[in-house]
């Protein structure tokens, strides 16, 4: 019996690892078993007769039983690591009021290291989320983030900047805004950041009211106003990709753009909402879905500061053209109103009504007219007007 196969008789039927014969000085040698473990496999190896009634001993197919688990020590395992760590960011929250404590939540929860500084001392809510809050804004510098998140409110924005320690960070610093205007921003950071900072403009379309049930779906705009190359955008990305990761839609868009559309749709949004404040509307019994969508608007937006609003007029160039058209879209639908009760007179005048009956209502919708402050004298005048028509009929 040759030397492999009384090595093969010795062992017991379980599965063995085997090397591959490599060939050792011109000499190819048999396969050898190198590693038993218990298992109740069947013997590996098929026995084949040769013509002169010698044995051959052939391996038979093995299956694997197992993968092997990625362990600390496995090269995979620690550039996996290596990996996720150069994924996230340090960054530095300038303004930790509603908004910015509202973000520093989803930063916290993706693993990023924040860092936050106020005017206000928000301390003991910073330490409750997870952030490093420093009041002083040179220590806060000190810290060195990456990006700079501003939110601080839009009239106070050139304020903060101007009495910010650029000068402590480090020069190839991302500086990012959240404001509800863009070109105001934009241009302001252009011309107050040192020419080595980058620059990205950015604008949620959300809050912390319509954005607490998630912000999957919820619109997230950004320009890229100055950004390098290399590291410097790879930086800028893995920002961006903190609200990628959480559903928002991406709109890359000029800030020119965003404003034009912004005063299109937020601005008059919040005119609204705070003109039907004045109202002080009410729940009623009998509420029906439009009413009970005017009264979500008005929470909506009073629900923000005033300070917002004014932003939103005074920072935008687009503002004052849409608050005009607002006015003259009103002034025309009470035109539409009086020429259609103007109508509803002639016909009653001329088509067998009596004058007393028209009289009498055009001084019941003078006495309405006159009851509220906020009757114009355009409305008046025509009433007068309709008035005086009566009388020469009589």
């Amino acid at each position: 019996m040759s030397e492999f196969q009384c090595m093969a008789t010795s062992v017991k039927p379980s599965s063995i690892f085997f090397q591959s014969a490599q060939p050792c000085f011109g000499v190819k040698r048999p396969f050898i078993p190198t590693r038993i473990w218990n298992s109740r496999s069947t013997f590996p190896f098929s026995v084949r007769k040769k013509q002169n009634r010698e044995r051959s001993f052939v391996l038979r197919h093995l299956k694997i039983k197992a993968l092997d688990a990625a362990q600390p020590f496995d090269y995979e395992f620690k550039k996996s690591e290596v990996l996720e760590k150069n994924s996230l960011l340090k960054i530095g929250i300038v303004g930790f009021g509603n908004f910015g404590q509202f973000l520093a939540k989803t930063l916290v929860k993706q693993g990023h290291t924040v860092l936050a500084h106020s005017r206000t001392d928000h301390g003991e809510v910073a330490r409750k989320i997870g952030v490093s809050f420093f009041k002083d804004a040179d220590d806060f510098c000190e810290e060195h983030p990456e990006v700079i998140l501003l939110c601080s409110s839009i009239i106070a924005t050139e304020s903060v900047l101007r009495s910010f320690p650029t000068q402590r960070l480090k020069r190839n610093t991302l500086f990012a805004d959240v404001l509800s205007v863009k070109e105001f921003p934009r241009n302001l950071f252009s011309q107050l950041l040192p020419p080595e900072f980058d620059i990205l403009c950015t604008h949620p379309m959300f809050g912390p009211e319509s954005g607490k049930a998630g912000w999957s779906g919820l619109p997230f705009v950004y320009e890229k106003v100055r950004v390098g190359k290399g590291a410097r955008a790879e930086r800028c990305y893995r920002f961006l990709n903190i609200f990628a990761q959480e559903g928002c839609r991406m709109v890359e868009m000029s800030c020119t753009e965003h404003d034009r559309h912004a005063a299109e749709s937020q601005f008059i949004t919040h005119t609204v909402g705070r003109m039907l404040a004045k109202l002080n509307l009410e729940s009623t019994p009998i509420n029906t879905k439009g009413y009970e969508t005017l009264l979500r608007i008005v929470d909506n937006t009073c629900g923000d500061s005033f300070d917002l609003y004014y932003g939103l007029f005074m920072y935008n160039n687009n503002a004052t053209e849409q608050l005009e058209r607002l006015e003259m879209a009103f002034d025309a639908l009470k035109k539409q109103l009086m020429g259609q009760l103007h109508q509803i007179l002639r016909k009653q005048l001329f088509e067998g009504s009596s004058s007393a009956e028209s009289s009498q209502q055009i001084s019941a919708l003078t006495d309405t007219q006159n009851s509220h402050p906020s009757g114009n004298s355009s409305g008046k005048q025509k009433i007068k007007e309709l008035s005086d028509v009566v009388k020469e009929v009589k």
